[in-house]
């Protein structure tokens, strides 16, 4: 909904510069292109870009200040059962001004503290001073759909919705080599550690209180393995998901401006754009990403299923230069090297329907919560994950890339590591025989969540591993999906990450999750009178590209692959050993099995070209 920043210096004769704070918060003016607004009084400072969503009248600007002056408040998100509190805070004697959540939200601080955020449903990251106290408070929701980072530099605290911000207040941009190694070998950075030194996110489900002085307080204020294990028994899940899943999409309808779906023709999002209908919602706006190649192709179930609807479809390609370019523009506004490799195609998805809606709902977390990925069949079987290990002769799979990873994953021996590398591309065997990388990453907020996972389901790899990716994985693809949206100023809302899925979810026995060849039972039970047989029985594609055919035959990327081969990456210590030349030689030799070797570093290259040069 919003891009917000803010500085504290921990020195209170110290002032806040006004050019700083504003030039921070326009480095997210694509997060609020409708309104901006500061606030600074001596050593403290908020900045706010507004997308208008709730409320698009001039009532909910912000920095918005309590009735009473004490306490001032930068919010990014939306709370979507804000009305429900109305009689409370009226009844406490709170007059409600605005038709936003913004106001109702403070209030709930002013009257409860942070123990009002257990009954919020919504995604939030927001930033509260109050005066009288002298203290900053700072809070993440649940599952950390809104971003929100910090940075100590110079004894004073700067926070903001984007690292970018934080880089632009002269927060000095360093790779971390922590970060650096969990990149390479998990794709991503866990916890609350980033890619960079001095940078750092506040965890979901945290708050995070600066006193005066500096003195710092971390709370965990929800906690889903606690959640998880006090949710009463559910008598029967296919009735209790599918309500609650109607509640969570209806909820996630609530806004003052046009709503779409990102349609993708999978089971998830045709389940969103079910409930939708079955709720008898009209003029929804439906957006797809199609491909040439078939096998990355859903175009054409989506379409049909958007038709029989009666909802209007809109749906593109990316490609050549126009993929080239939103690549450049996603590395921008993702902050660090693009992982998934899907972003461009998100935000190009994202660019169509900006004219139409400013919100779109998306399948995001079903696979997690429910057991969608293949990979957590491998798990199933530990004893025989074993044995094909063995097998070790790569070249009798060497033209099935799949079987060729599953020998290459059930080489890894431990049980900590098969759940680090369950979401990797390469493994550190292959790190080590192609990058000539040995130390494998510290990995320590990984392993603080693996052990709860083991606490939780003991014995049981395939439930660790749900437990496990819902506080990693999935973090990453909300970030991204958070990212390429908001690059284009649209707010998206994902109905399968309700609090009440995610506990219920974790509560039921694992038969819910992986009868079946595809996993999402329950999911597939509770649509099955709503969804045609083609679409609950198609065999998963997800958002995949063909980056191995992008690379070689476009001509926009030819001169980028050049250009790649002569790296400046490749004079870094880290990466020193690695035959980039070799590994680009084989690719275009057609040898398909180095995509997962080259794209992590090429994405590395865009984004110290595209992104590290600006700072």
């Amino acid at each position: 909904m919003c891009g917000i920043n803010g500085i504290l210096h921990i020195q209170s004769q110290k002032k806040v510069d006004s050019r700083i704070l504003a030039k921070m918060r326009d480095s997210l003016e694509h997060r609020g292109p409708d309104d901006s607004g500061v606030f600074i009084e001596n050593n403290i400072g908020f900045g706010h870009r507004r997308l208008s969503i709730l409320d698009v009248s001039a009532a909910g600007h912000q920095p918005f200040l309590s009735d009473n002056e004490r306490y001032v408040m930068v919010y990014n998100g939306a709370i979507y059962n804000f009305k429900d509190f109305y009689p409370e805070l009226k009844s406490n004697g709170f007059d409600i001004n605005t038709s936003s959540d913004t106001e109702v939200l403070l209030k709930l601080y002013e009257l409860y503290g942070l123990k009002m955020l257990s009954r919020l449903n919504g995604m939030f990251a927001f930033a509260i001073w109050d005066k009288l106290e002298k203290k900053l408070v700072l809070v993440r929701d649940r599952m950390g759909v809104k971003p929100l980072y910090y940075s100590f530099y110079n004894e004073t605290f700067y926070f903001a919705s984007e690292q970018k911000a934080l880089f632009t207040a002269g927060v000095p941009l360093k790779i971390a080599q922590d970060g650096l190694e969990e990149y390479i070998f998990n794709r991503f950075v866990a916890g609350q550690n980033t890619l960079y030194q001095n940078v750092n996110k506040v965890l979901p489900g945290h708050s995070m209180t600066i006193h005066e002085g500096g003195k710092i307080t971390v709370k965990k204020w929800w906690d889903l393995k606690k959640e998880i294990q006090n949710q009463p028994e559910i008598k029967n899940p296919v009735e209790w998901f599918r309500e609650t899943f109607d509640d969570s999409v209806k909820l996630r309808m609530v806004s003052d401006v046009p709503a779409g779906v990102l349609l993708s023709g999978g089971l998830d999002s045709s389940s969103i754009l079910a409930s939708l209908n079955h709720q008898n919602y009209k003029n929804i706006q439906t957006f797809n990403i199609g491909f040439k190649e078939e096998e990355h192709n859903e175009s054409y179930l989506a379409k049909k299923m958007a038709e029989k609807l009666g909802y209007d479809f809109h749906t593109m390609q990316l490609e050549g230069k126009d993929l080239y370019d939103n690549l450049i523009q996603s590395t921008y506004l993702q902050d660090e090297p693009i992982m998934h490799l899907s972003e461009p195609h998100l935000l190009a998805i994202s660019k169509l329907a900006k004219p139409l809606v400013k919100v779109l709902l998306s399948g995001e977390g079903a696979d997690e919560l429910m057991g969608g990925y293949v990979r957590y069949k491998t798990l199933q079987y530990p004893a025989l994950l074993k044995s094909i290990g063995t097998m070790g002769n790569l070249d009798l799979f060497e033209k099935n890339p799949r079987y060729e990873k599953l020998i290459r994953y059930a080489q890894i021996s431990k049980k900590s590591d098969l759940m680090f590398y369950n979401g990797s591309n390469i493994y550190p065997g292959d790190i080590s025989k192609t990058f000539g990388i040995h130390d494998t990453p510290k990995n320590e907020y990984r392993r603080e969540i693996y052990k709860e996972a083991k606490s939780l389901y003991p014995d049981n790899l395939r439930r660790q591993a749900l437990y496990f990716d819902q506080q990693t994985y999935l973090r990453s693809l909300l970030d991204r999906n958070d990212r390429v949206t908001m690059g284009a100023s649209i707010e998206c809302r994902e109905p399968f990450l309700d609090q009440r899925l995610i506990i219920g979810l974790g509560s039921l026995d694992d038969k819910w999750m992986f009868t079946g060849k595809k996993g999402k039972f329950i999911l597939k039970k509770a649509m099955e009178d709503r969804l045609p047989e083609e679409i609950l029985k198609f065999k998963k594609v997800g958002l995949s590209a063909p980056w191995g055919n992008y690379l070689i035959k476009s001509p926009a990327f030819k001169d980028e692959l050049h250009s790649f081969s002569k790296s400046d990456l490749f004079r870094m210590p880290y990466f020193e050993n690695i035959n980039i030349k070799q590994l680009i030689q084989n690719l275009e030799k057609g040898d398909i099995r180095m995509i997962p070797y080259i794209m992590p570093l090429f994405m590395m290259h865009i984004w110290m070209k595209s992104y590290a040069n600006k700072f």
